[in-house]
């Protein structure tokens, strides 16, 4: 055995990752309290913005904001942020593939002739 399994306890070489040690990873108390008000913070903001008259920038901030929480969401409640990098990019094609979607579907919507017909 080498001095690094002998130390460890762990089978594989140092630079691999320990898939036990990233399914262990307990988050603090504190962490998600922090995220909760933020979340409570953000969703404040969206009901606050929702007072201006913005015109078409109002659906614009309220999906900005969206977005941001959503992020929070995955990366904090749903432990992305301590995953694999494997997961990471699970997600990332998940986020990708909805945008290339949703582009589509706006570029199909946009080359209409509205009032035309």
């Amino acid at each position: 055995m080498s001095e690094h399994q002998e130390h460890t306890g762990h089978d594989h070489d140092s630079n691999e990752q320990d898939v036990h040690d990233s399914l262990n990873h307990v988050v603090s108390p504190r962490v998600y309290i922090i995220v909760g008000a933020t979340l409570l913070v953000f969703t404040g903001l969206t009901v606050l913005a929702s007072y201006f008259e913005l015109g078409v920038w109002n659906p614009v901030l309220a999906l900005l904001i969206a977005v941001v929480k959503a992020t929070i969401v995955v990366l904090f409640f749903m432990h992305v942020k301590y995953s694999s990098k494997l997961t990471k990019l699970t997600v990332g094609a998940g986020l990708f593939t909805f945008l290339a979607l949703v582009g589509m579907t706006l570029s199909d919507y946009f080359s209409r002739a509205w009032g035309r017909w």
